[in-house]
């Protein structure tokens, strides 16, 4: 009999780290870590900057990245620092479109052999399954 719970977790678990694996190898040619690709995709898909507040879960990378530079702030004008908004440098911006790329083979790679159909109802049974577990 099959264990559901077992498949669903060990599935989500190995692609998690296939994830984390690719992240970790192509930040790596640029002497950064897995955890600024994040970063560096909202602020890429962002032309026109990001607060800290809005980059929470990725603010610490930000100094990292600017000490790269592959990222500025805003010059504060005296305002609190949360609110400054970053940027990509020219060299972030490049590096951002590199990583885009990456990403699209990796989906592309990943996903060979599904249907556009299978691909929308595995997205949709995806959300689904979010949006209850967040219920």
């Amino acid at each position: 009999m099959r264990n559901r719970f077992e498949e669903f977790v060990a599935c989500a678990v190995e692609i998690n780290r296939c994830i984390q694996r690719i992240k970790d190898q192509e930040m790596q040619r640029f002497g950064l870590r897995s955890r600024h690709t994040m970063c560096l995709y909202f602020l890429g898909c962002h032309p026109e900057g990001l607060s800290v507040g809005a980059l929470a879960d990725v603010s610490r990378c930000l100094g990292q990245l600017a000490e790269k530079g592959l990222a500025r702030s805003e010059d504060s004008g005296g305002k609190r620092a949360y609110r400054t908004r970053h940027f990509l440098t020219p060299e972030g911006q490049a590096l951002a479109a590199r990583m885009n790329e990456a990403i699209a083979q990796a989906l592309q790679f990943g996903g060979s052999g599904l249907s556009d159909e299978a691909r929308e109802a595995y997205y949709a049974a995806a959300e689904q399954i979010l949006k209850n577990l967040k219920a």
